[in-house]
């Protein structure tokens, strides 16, 4: 019971935190025009949920960890036969890779290319496991009630409305590229795409210092005079809250670049603690009442966030620094190139991870670091 128990709190602190950092992503995204198809809790794989205003919001089978699915983001170069297939695909409704290559003059190859990119800019839905042709399908069209209205302030047609697979006119193929292009992260200028990719630790930074508002200035703490012996409630002022958040920021900062310390690494890592240590914390932290489990939150947020920080991919950091060197470069960087240098970066990040949760278990069994009896 007690597991259940540790596994449960554990899913609402990380669940809440990666909700905030991943809504970080989306809300920039949607502030700058573009679609985003899939915003899960949990890692990629089954999942329920809904769907609304073209992005499924859900929660995956397991619940650690989640995503928000940015459109555009695809490494490399773009397919130059996009415009084509996407008309094609949506002349026909449902086409599959033949179909189009013959409409296009390409190649099967070419065509697969293409259809697979359109997919990830959410323009086309992929086949599923039923299709024995693997068939893609136009996307479903559903207008809002605000550009329903917008076209009727404007004197224009109702703006029409298309089932998923259902074929449609395209009287101007280069127009409906454009429109799609449009909504794509790929089409937008570099500061755009990085406040898209640091959006998610702006917000869990953020969310740290709002929670130390809450807690030293709404709520307060005990403050006890040493010469009377009197026992208080002191509220801080709302500058000194957010000057005691910056502050921990900073402290957490300056343990992260203690990792590439080799003077500081091993006490860095001595003094860290992995999802298993997270997951003990988080019940005995919501265990103890609301102030010290927000505390407790405001703490991992800051974590989170830095740790993302890192100039690793495929960490939030480690994009921007891509970012960074294509703008100055004025080079792409290949798709084979980043799928190595994720694969790496994963490969770190998988041994590092791998050596905490040893280290936890470790310390858990012996009751030593961060679980240590208080004296």
């Amino acid at each position: 019971m007690d597991v259940l128990l540790i596994i449960l709190c554990a899913v609402i602190v990380i669940g809440l935190l990666v909700f905030i950092h991943e809504g970080g992503h989306y809300l920039a995204a949607r502030a700058f025009g573009v679609r985003v198809t899939e915003f899960m809790l949990g890692l990629p794989g089954p999942s329920v949920g809904f769907t609304a205003g073209g992005t499924r919001f859900g929660v995956t089978a397991v619940p650690l960890g989640g995503y928000a699915k940015v459109c555009g983001m695809e490494p490399g170069p773009m397919s130059p036969h996009l415009e084509a297939a996407l008309a094609s695909v949506y002349r026909r409704g449902t086409a599959n890779m033949e179909d189009v290559a013959a409409d296009c003059g390409i190649s099967d190859d070419e065509a697969y290319e293409a259809l697979e990119e359109l997919v990830e800019w959410g323009s086309i839905a992929a086949p599923t496991k039923k299709d024995p042709y693997n068939t893609y399908r136009a996307r479903e069209v559903k207008p809002t009630r605000r550009e329903q209205r917008k076209a009727q302030t404007a004197s224009q047609p109702a703006l029409p409305s298309y089932a998923l697979g259902e074929s449609r006119p395209v009287a101007d193929p280069q127009a409906l590229f454009e429109s799609e292009y449009r909504q794509q992260y790929r089409s937008l200028p570099f500061w755009k795409r990085s406040v898209i990719l640091l959006a998610g630790i702006f917000v869990n930074l953020l969310f740290a210092v709002l929670a130390f508002i809450i807690l030293f200035s709404v709520i307060g703490f005990a403050v006890q005079n040493t010469q009377t012996g009197e026992v208080f409630q002191f509220h801080a002022s709302p500058w000194q809250s957010i000057v005691a958040g910056f502050t921990y920021i900073g402290m957490v900062v300056q343990a992260v670049l203690g990792l590439f310390n080799p003077a500081t690494a091993a006490a860095t890592v001595s003094d860290s603690t992995s999802i298993v240590g997270i997951a003990v914390l988080s019940k005995t932290a919501l265990e103890q009442g609301f102030f010290t489990g927000l505390q407790f939150m405001a703490m991992i947020s800051v974590s989170l966030g830095i740790m993302n920080l890192l100039p690793i991919p495929p960490l939030d950091g480690g994009r921007f620094v891509i970012e960074v060197f294509q703008k100055v470069t004025r080079k792409t960087v290949s798709t084979r190139a980043l799928s190595y240098m994720s694969m790496a970066g994963m490969a770190l990040f998988i041994g590092f991870c791998i050596f905490m949760v040893n280290q936890d278990i470790q310390n858990l069994i012996a009751g030593t670091g961060v679980f240590a009896s208080p004296a």
